[in-house]
């Protein structure tokens, strides 16, 4: 096996890796995206590796940055602080230990909400506070994502035309 072959799959594994780690926040996201990107870049034989990492790594950039100001701004707006989403990750981690594969999401929605309804003592209000939080953070993840794909399909066509 070649030098460019390992550096492809390595390549192709960070991205899937990272694709899924966008959704799952336990796996790294876009970081690993820019790390497969980057070992392509150096290993990979291609010119074309380091304009793929280029182009990846400021898709990366904005999609992160659009994400955690999307969703900062959408909680403001809310007058949500940060403990509650806090609690429903720590409770979205123990979910994922309680409850295989459903867990975290469970975990995170039930954790949001019982921490809102403490801090707001009122249930209706803490179901829409929830609500408004869950959702800012979908927006956040799919603007994050698509940037991603994005950045993985370049990094896909790069590595496919090098051959």
């Amino acid at each position: 096996m070649t030098t460019e072959m390992i550096a492809a799959l390595a390549a192709g594994a960070l991205a899937l890796v990272g694709l899924a780690g966008i959704v799952v926040p336990v796996l790294p996201g876009s970081l690993a995206i820019g790390i497969g990107a980057l070992v392509w870049a150096i290993w990979g034989g291609s010119s074309w590796g380091w304009v793929a990492f280029g182009i990846a790594a400021v898709l990366l950039v904005i999609g992160a940055v659009s994400s955690w100001l999307l969703t900062g701004r959408s909680l403001q707006q809310r007058e949500v602080p940060k403990w509650p989403v806090v609690v429903g990750v720590v409770a979205g981690i123990v979910g994922v230990f309680v409850l295989p594969g459903f867990g975290l999401p469970i975990g995170f929605v039930l954790g949001l909400l019982l921490a809102e309804w403490y801090r707001l003592r009122d249930f209706r209000q803490a179901v829409a506070t929830s609500l408004a939080t869950v959702k800012a953070l979908g927006l956040g993840i799919l603007v994050e994502l698509a940037c991603a794909m994005v950045a993985v399909v370049v990094l896909a066509i790069s590595i496919v035309t090098a051959w």
